[in-house]
């Protein structure tokens, strides 16, 4: 034998199996994680990593055996290479089975009743698992993670960090890193190596008895350390007798040999089953091979005394995908090809779903397959609403299949489109929509192509391209159904330009076409369209009737309703709306996105914050970002409210990378509007009232919905940067929107706030005072008192007193810490003499209980009371993401790992601490 390749072993532990040789290290540490996630240190991953053979299921079933002696709740799955496509699959192999299972099939049941929504379907099972764990430790093992189907994948990359605080142990094995992103517990990864040479010879001792001979340690080395190798051709060498080793040639690592001497018939039936995959039902390769399955007896059960197969009373399993895979390396690449396209047809004809024959035909199918290509189509329609990526794939492949001269190929086509615009992956769609159109179709097929690659131009924000396109190609069409939705996604086009009333008249122009065609997704996309033009061009009250009308036609859009809602200060419809959304909203992040908006309008910032944060993370599990720019630019403001400048620059770095990648014009004048809220608190007034200028100028259409709340900071900026002209315009422009908005008290406030700036009129400002207080937004308000104080103040009334100390104490409730400064400041400022202390706010740390917010302490006070996130959240009237966004926090800053930590803690504050909690 070699050298020994190891650096100095442990003596070996006591094994409960010989396959664990060598493997002592990674047991113990993985029988620490165990007791930590028992003893309460919180959730934890354990990744075992390594190629084929190399020990990871032995290792896997070891820590299963010690978690179940440990009390662990057990969930035991394994991803299949051919069953890819079944949505959950991977997890459900191990949730509903077990002793007891994890989940019921009733729950299972309830899951798959909302198979369309994969955030609901993922936090849904996440609130199952959480309420499983609160009286016993859960330990999820995956076998095979590389294999799993994409919305096991999606599950265990956003539920490790939704359950960071309950005792759950994620155990995944994987040839190489799953890559599961997102702020999860505390990842240990486990790199499988090749086994010593020490270890291989305590392996053979374990299989042969007695010492290691030179020619077994000669024949071990051909192994290269495999575990797995090393096993088969030791059980070689014990069924050959008398300890002589057969020649290599015949064992071929010991699995060749073992088919070298079945019958033909068996051989055929495991190279059927091979192809089949690792587990397979004796039905399918009875059908294949052209058998009843009662004629296969002889041949299964020599296939298992080859210790080949194992029958688990449902399927048969190849021992080892190994195995598999020497039996499958067999077949000639052009019957495995011509064996896969038939298991497809059968398994079809025998009534599978779609799903089932598709990974055949992925490897099988070539041009002009036409059963094919309406299997991968039909298929890409069943899992497009879980696993979108998955569905452009097999779209995209059928595309691949059709001749490139074939009619079909337009109707192909005009799926793939759809479905790579459905999973964000908008630059294909357009490359795909216009290799179709280079084949210069017929007119009504360039239309229809035009109308369906309109929703990727509209995600490109490349509204000019599709304001064009959509022109072109109603000069060609006739059909009325295309014609609506081509002039509706006309108007959301010409909803981002400087003529509003042209596109107003297109949007009803457009509704008008939708409801005579009877067609709904052109009715939705003209109130859509109708909804953005009332609001660019400041009309609120329209707004609302249009996105009434559309969240009734389709609740997909009640966010939009809400957000146009709160634009009318009708802030208490706006918030029964957000409640009645239930439990699967189709747009989470976008329903959170609107949630922030009201909490950032009634003066909850902490609240508005969590919120944001959950609408990103949200955003990002789904890969489609498309409101990152809004969410970082309303965390910056937050931040600058706070006094966190730094963080405020951060957020603003994000912004600039994010307009870098996507340089829409809503994005860039967003972008430019916080660079000057910026470069103003930096004290370069100047710079911010330019940038302010060039939002403006350049972005006429986003006047009213960007200034429309800030506008009278805008004013501010102006006004300290010198331009007073600017200033003018955006009084001029607030008292335009209040006649727009005649019932509207934001409307109306800020006109008189931002006229009395301009003019230095005390008596504007009084009634500035006296219209916000009808209205529902605190921190306008409180900036109203602030400026009436100050003008008082520089004027010698005494009176500013009363109204300085009006605008800090709603700041302070806020928890505006840095306006609430600024406003105590200002005696002292004015007088250059200490003023009176109008009182005190509670400094905040970064770590430890006095570090989280008014939120995040009812949170850790429902938690450590056991409630569960979805307890904690109806308690709150909030999401259950919200609330892990809170918990997320709180773990954070008081720097604990679980739920027992965090109610020591708790437990431990002083009660008088809850009254300076800030609402």
């Amino acid at each position: 034998m070699t050298p020994d390749r190891s650096d100095g072993l442990m003596v070996p532990a006591r094994l409960s199996r010989p396959g664990l040789r060598g493997r002592e290290t990674e047991l113990e540490r993985l029988r620490a994680l165990v007791g930590a996630v028992r003893d309460g240190e919180g959730g934890a991953i354990a990744l075992l990593l390594g190629e084929p053979g190399i020990g990871k299921t032995a290792l896997l079933q070891e820590t299963v055996s010690i978690a179940r002696a440990h009390g662990f709740l057990v969930s035991h799955g394994r991803a299949e290479e051919l069953h890819e496509l079944a949505p959950l699959a991977s997890l459900a192999s191990g949730l509903l089975h077990g002793d007891p299972p994890l989940l019921a099939a009733t729950d299972f049941a309830d899951l798959a009743g909302h198979h369309d929504q994969r955030i609901w379907l993922v936090e849904r099972l996440a609130q199952l698992i959480e309420e499983r764990s609160a009286g016993t430790p859960v330990l999820i093992a995956v076998d095979d993670v590389q294999w799993a189907d994409p919305l096991s994948r999606f599950a265990l990359s956003v539920m490790p960090a939704r359950l960071l605080s309950s005792p759950v142990l994620w155990l995944l094995t994987g040839r190489e890193d799953p890559e599961l992103h997102g702020q999860g517990p505390r990842t240990t990864t486990f790199p499988l190596r090749p086994l010593s040479d020490t270890a291989l010879a305590e392996l053979a001792r374990d299989v042969l008895g007695g010492d290691v001979t030179a020619q077994v340690g000669e024949l071990l080395d051909g192994a290269g350390g495999n575990p797995f190798l090393a096993a088969e051709m030791l059980a070689g060498i014990a069924a050959s007798g008398a300890g002589a080793p057969e020649p290599p040639e015949r064992l071929v690592l010991g699995v060749r040999g073992r088919l070298a001497g079945l019958r033909p018939d068996t051989l055929h039936f495991l190279r059927i089953g091979s192809v089949l995959g690792r587990a397979f039902p004796l039905a399918d390769a009875a059908a294949l091979c052209g058998r009843p399955a009662s004629a296969l007896g002889a041949e299964v059960d020599e296939a298992i005394a080859a210790a080949l197969l194992h029958d688990d009373g449902e399927r048969l399993l190849f021992r080892h995908d190994l195995l598999r895979q020497a039996v499958y390396a067999d077949l000639a690449p052009s019957v495995r090809r011509a064996l896969h396209r038939e298991a497809a047809s059968r398994l079809v004809a025998a009534g599978r779903r779609s799903v089932d024959a598709v990974p055949h035909l992925l490897k099988s199918a070539e041009p002009g397959d036409t059963e094919a290509i309406g299997l991968l189509g039909t298929a890409a329609e069943d899992v497009s609403a879980v696993m979108p990526d998955l569905a452009a794939d097999l779209a995209v492949r059928a595309l691949e299949l059709v001749p490139a001269r074939a009619p079909m190929a337009y109707d192909v086509g005009e799926r793939a489109i759809a479905a790579l615009t459905r999973a964000g992956r908008y630059t294909q769609a357009r490359e795909a929509g216009d290799a179709l159109l280079a084949r210069q179709p017929p007119l009504d097929v360039f239309a229809r192509l035009q109308c369906v690659l309109g929703d990727a131009l509209w995600h490109l924000d490349d509204v000019h391209e599709l304001a064009r396109r959509t022109t072109t190609a109603l000069a060609a069409v006739t059909d009325p159904l295309i014609r609506a939705r081509l002039t509706a996604r006309q108007a959301l086009a010409r909803s981002r330009g400087s003529d509003l009333g042209a596109a107003r008249e297109t949007g009803e122009r457009a509704l008008a076409e939708a409801e005579r065609a009877g067609d709904r997704e052109a009715r939705v996309l003209a109130l859509w369209g109708l909804g953005e033009i009332a609001l660019n061009a400041g009309d609120c009250a329209g707004a609302v009737g249009h996105h009434t009308a559309l969240s009734v036609f389709d609740p997909a859009f009640l966010p939009e309703e809400a957000v146009a809602r709160i634009h009318m200060d009708d802030f208490d419809t706006a918030r029964r709306l957000l409640r009645t959304a239930g439990d699967a909203p189709p747009r989470p992040a976008m329903l959170i996105w609107a949630q922030g908006t009201l909490n950032m309008g009634i003066g909850r910032l902490d609240d508005a914050d969590a919120d944001f944060v959950t609408a990103e993370r949200l955003e990002a599990d789904l890969h489609v970002p498309g409101n990152l720019v809004n969410i970082r630019v309303n965390r910056g403001l937050l931040a600058l409210l706070r006094g966190h400048r730094e963080a405020a620059r951060e957020h603003l770095d994000v912004v600039r990378a994010t307009v870098d990648d996507r340089p829409n014009t809503g994005n860039q004048a967003t972008h430019r509007y916080f660079e000057a809220v910026v470069a103003d608190a930096e004290g370069d007034h100047a710079a911010a009232a330019e940038r302010l200028r060039s939002v403006q100028r350049d972005h006429p259409f986003l006047r009213w919905r960007l200034l429309r709340p800030h506008l009278v900071h805008a004013v501010h900026i102006a006004l300290r940067g010198g331009d007073r002209k600017l200033a003018e315009d955006l009084a001029a422009q607030a008292a335009e929107h209040a006649t727009r908005n005649p019932t509207v008290p934001t409307a109306q406030g800020t006109a008189a706030h931002a006229a009395a700036l301009v003019n230095a009129d005390h008596g504007l400002l009084e009634r500035a005072v006296r219209i916000l207080l009808t209205g529902p937004r605190p921190l306008l308000l409180a900036a109203a008192y602030a400026d009436l104080g100050r003008g008082l103040l520089a004027a010698g009334d005494p009176a500013a007193t009363s109204e300085l100390t009006r605008a800090y104490e709603i700041y302070a409730q806020a928890g505006a810490d840095a306006e609430a400064d600024r406003v105590r400041a200002e005696p002292e400022r004015t007088t250059n003499r200490p003023g009176r202390r109008t009182g005190r706010l509670r400094p905040r740390t970064d770590q430890g209980w006095g570090a989280l917010t008014a939120s995040e302490r009812k949170v850790a006070r429902l938690i450590a009371a056991g409630h569960t996130n979805r307890s904690a959240a109806e308690a709150l009237v909030v999401s259950p993401h919200t609330v892990n966004t809170h918990l997320a926090s709180i773990f954070r800053k008081l720097a604990v790992r679980s739920r027992v930590h965090l109610a020591r803690i708790a437990l431990a504050e002083d009660d008088g601490t809850a009254g300076d909690d800030r609402a």
